[in-house]
């Protein structure tokens, strides 16, 4: 039986941090108050002049490239998860197939928006599965900075940039991606949205003066649905194949906020040594944060970890995923 495997894992963010402190001169806030509700003390801001997320998805993939010795040529799809295209279209994916000269690549993106990188890696899985694809890349690449209101103290401190890339290879061994749940949940619409810039309303100057076309968030609700939801898909993926605590070796949950992750983690029993977080230097980058944990504690895993990935986000999506790391 053929599964689909992480065999590499590559990310970048931006040079330019925005810190608390910074943040405060901005806009009616202070580091404390930032540091309990969200656990964040810094985020990247990508501040290059006329660059968007595919900057960040190609210094990702390009990196990806250069340390796994991949040929490009032979790297057949690029599926990119983003809320922050570049442009409405083209999509992203085939600007950063362009940019790193992947000539070979059909590419398209998706939009899952915070839990983009595991409904994307499903999607690759599908393709390793069946066949159709050999070399897939799975890149998130998300310019958060391009949708927040900077005089919004309620979420401008939750957002930084930042991307990372996986490549994902057919496997005979019973390791990379086991199994994962997804929901949707449309409802959620009202709660977490960018209200302008789509075909419902587009931009006028009406709604740039009312700030539509900045990310909107009910924080309250979304946390509750967050936490709720991101436990319980958890404990679905763990039941189907008969895990435990005990067996799993670390969760990776969606970097969101601090109290959200301190939620999830608590509540499904999991000691504070398995729960990998980095919230605390990057912030929210979306689609971009389960990838840039796992490649920042790369060196932490070991072949064989059992490892459960789970987010959150606008639609309301969310989902988890059970996967034996394979580098």
């Amino acid at each position: 039986m053929v599964n689909a495997r992480i065999s590499g894992i590559a990310s970048y963010v931006p040079d330019d941090i925005l810190d608390n402190e910074m943040l405060s001169k901005m806009v009616d806030t202070n580091d404390e108050w930032i540091t309990t509700r969200v656990g964040i003390k810094e985020r990247r801001i990508l501040k290059a002049e006329g660059e968007g997320s595919s900057y960040l998805g190609a210094k990702a993939v390009e990196k990806l490239i250069a340390e796994t010795g991949v040929n490009p040529d032979e790297i057949e799809l690029v599926i990119c998860a983003t809320s922050n295209p570049d442009y409405r279209f083209p999509s992203t994916a085939s600007v950063i197939v362009e940019k790193t000269g992947l000539k070979n690549a059909y590419a398209y993106d998706i939009q899952a928006a915070c839990a983009g990188f595991i409904v994307a890696l499903e999607d690759a899985t599908a393709y390793i599965k069946s066949g159709l694809r050999k070399k897939v890349i799975v890149v998130a690449a998300e310019k958060m900075s391009s949708m927040v209101n900077y005089q919004d103290r309620s979420t401008c401190p939750l957002f930084g940039d930042a991307a990372a890339a996986v490549l994902v290879e057919p496997t005979e061994a019973p390791v990379g991606v086991i199994d994962g749940v997804f929901h949707v949940d449309g409802a959620g619409l009202e709660h977490l949205l960018m209200k302008a810039g789509g075909s419902v309303k587009p931009i006028t100057h009406e709604a740039i003066e009312a700030g539509e076309n900045y990310l909107f968030q009910d924080g309250r609700n979304v946390y509750k649905n967050a936490v709720t939801d991101m436990l319980t898909s958890s404990l679905d993926v763990m039941k189907r194949n008969n895990l435990t605590v005990d067996d799993v070796d670390y969760l990776i949950p969606h970097q969101a906020n601090l109290r959200i992750i301190e939620a999830v983690s608590s509540r499904a029993g999991f000691p504070a040594e398995k729960v990998l977080v980095n919230i605390e230097h990057y912030g929210n980058t979306s689609a971009a944060s389960i990838p840039l944990c796992l490649d920042e504690y790369k060196t932490k895993l070991k072949k064989g970890d059992r490892l459960l990935l789970t987010a959150f986000g606008a639609g309301f999506t969310w989902g988890a995923m059970y996967l034996i790391w394979d580098l």
